[in-house]
């Protein structure tokens, strides 16, 4: 990728949810022109299933970048309508479609990825909720640029950053995608400069962030409780985490988790051998929720019962037939 010049840079933008969204903004109002945007085609959204553009298109709108919108960006017409715009090079972030290597290639530079994880770990669609899940503590963006594979071209900038032991997935992903478009704006001034530097992945280290399905969701109380709060957080906003409340007061109530931890003793303490899931202490004095798991206690934060909004332990405690002895499980 060589470019030394003063020249601006004529960018094609693809992408289609908020988080690709800070980006774009990044390179409207930056030296290089964003020519065209490329995102999804409008979706019914909502109950009404009203038709709605999708966050991309909303915000080139703002800037009255033209806005191409594809139901196969890899068509022929598509691809003679960027060829039109003479691109120097495309950016894509969280886009929606694969890209096939005509496409890719299209750009005099190429096609570079704004991809949410450190590669070559977490490669695939989720990588910020997997990367939680999975209980790691950093996280991060990488800028690469773009081959045949599923994430696996060379990468250009990097840059990490810590996750919160309680931040949740939304959280983390506002945030990435605020430092994806920093990144994205530094690879387009060392392109300028003609220094790019691109390394290449070691495929040996490399780890699959799978889509995600509302059916992940689900606790599993056998698992640890670190494994669980980490579930929750990775889940939150979505498809979110839930459980199945069995009691005196209730039977099979749908329960979201929106935030847990795991319990810290200042001594350690045995769960009296109850079954995982069974709960421990519902206080609601001092909200205090805890519940057994197959290794250790989960301190319950934020839960929504059914058809109510999301709340803190204390009130859902004050608004919610809980008590100890109770049983979370599956619906079965």
């Amino acid at each position: 990728m060589t470019a030394s010049t003063q020249t601006p840079l004529r960018i094609v933008y693809m992408g289609t949810p908020d988080f690709a969204v800070p980006a774009l903004e990044a390179l409207a109002t930056s030296r290089d022109e964003v020519v065209g945007v490329v995102t999804r085609p409008d979706r019914p959204r909502g109950r009404g299933k009203k038709m709605l553009p999708t966050a991309v298109k909303k915000a080139a709108q703002k800037f009255s970048i033209p806005v191409f919108q594809p139901e196969n960006v890899n068509d022929e017409e598509s691809l003679e309508a960027l060829r039109q715009l003479d691109p120097d090079v495309a950016v894509v972030a969280a886009f929606g479609q694969i890209l096939k290597p005509q496409l890719l290639e299209l750009p005099r530079l190429g096609s570079l990825n704004i991809h949410a994880s450190l590669l070559p770990r977490y490669r695939g669609a989720a990588p910020i909720n997997w990367a939680i899940v999975r209980g790691e503590e950093e996280s991060g963006v990488t800028i690469m640029q773009m081959d045949e594979g599923l994430d696996t071209g060379p990468m250009l900038l990097k840059k990490k950053t810590l996750i919160g032991p309680l931040e949740t997935a939304g959280e983390l992903h506002d945030r990435l995608a605020t430092m994806g478009a920093e990144l994205i704006v530094d690879v387009m001034r060392l392109i300028h400069l003609d220094s790019v530097t691109a390394i290449a992945q070691d495929d040996e280290k490399s780890t699959y962030a799978p889509m995600l399905s509302k059916s992940d969701g689900e606790i599993q109380w056998d698992h640890s409780a670190k494994e669980i709060a980490d579930r929750i957080r990775g889940f939150n906003p979505w498809p979110g985490t839930y459980s199945f409340l069995h009691g005196a007061e209730a039977e099979g109530e749908r329960i979201k988790f929106h935030l847990a931890k795991p319990l810290e003793w200042e001594e350690p303490q045995e769960v009296g051998g109850a079954a995982p899931g069974t709960v421990l202490r519902a206080d609601r004095s001092n909200g205090e929720l805890w519940i057994a798991t197959g290794g250790g206690v989960l301190e319950c934060l934020e839960l929504q019962a059914s058809g109510r909004k999301a709340m803190d332990v204390t009130d859902f405690l004050n608004g919610h037939s809980l008590d100890e002895g109770d049983l979370f499980r599956g619906n079965s």
